[in-house]
C-alpha cells in the first residue's frame, strides 16, 4: 500500500478544497492511503513514514507562504521514507505557477534526496477570498487520479537505491 500524506496551508479556504478533491481523485486509485492534514495539525512525526507527500498552499504576492517554506525546511532535516513529492497552489491573476516553481525549487534545495513527481498544479481562484474558478475543481481531482497511479506505479518499481521517475516534467 502506498502511503501519501497530503498537507495544506489554507486562508479563506480554497486551498482545502482544491486538496479535498486532489484526494478525492486518489481515492480511485486502490491499494493508496492517504492522510490529510491542515499544516497548523502537522506533526513531522505523523508524516515521516509516507511514501509520498503533496503540499499545497495559496500564492501570497508571487511566493509560498512563510509557514510552507518552514514545513518544507523541516523536511528536510529529519529523516523522511518520503520518496516522491508534489505541490500545488491556489492563484490570483497573472501569478499561475510562480508558488509551485518556487516551491520545488526550494524541495530540491532542502530535501534533495526526494523525486518531484509530477510539475505543481496550480488552480485559479476568481477573488482574493475565492470563489475557484470555473472548472478547476475537475483538474484538482484528475491531478490526485494522476499522481496516485503514478506513485503505485513507482512503488512496484522501486529497487531500493534512487527513486525513479517516470512522470516528472
Amino acid at each position: 500500500m502506498v502511503k501519501i500524506s497530503v498537507i495544506y496551508d489554507t486562508t479563506y479556504g480554497n486551498t482545502k478544497l482544491v486538496a479535498e478533491k486532489i484526494v478525492e481523485g486518489m481515492k480511485e486509485v486502490e491499494g493508496i492511503y492517504i492522510a490529510i492534514r491542515d499544516i497548523e495539525d502537522v506533526d513531522l512525526e505523523d508524516i515521516v513514514d509516507s511514501d509520498a507527500i503533496l503540499i499545497g498552499g495559496p500564492n501570497h504576492w508571487g511566493s509560498p507562504t512563510r509557514i510552507i517554506l518552514k514545513l518544507i525546511d523541516n523536511l528536510g532535516k529529519i529523516d523522511l521514507n518520503a520518496k516522491w513529492i508534489a505541490v500545488f497552489d491556489t492563484y490570483l491573476g497573472w501569478d499561475f505557477n510562480k508558488t509551485t516553481e518556487k516551491m520545488e525549487r526550494r524541495i530540491s534545495e532542502k530535501i534533495p534526496k526526494v523525486t518531484i513527481i509530477a510539475s505543481g498544479l496550480s488552480v485559479k481562484v476568481k477573488e482574493m477570498r475565492g470563489p475557484l474558478e470555473e472548472g478547476e475543481l475537475s483538474k484538482c481531482k484528475d491531478f490526485g487520479m494522476i499522481v496516485a497511479t503514478h506513485l503505485k506505479l513507482l512503488m512496484l518499481k522501486f529497487e531500493g537505491g534512487s527513486p525513479i521517475s517516470i512522470f516528472a516534467s
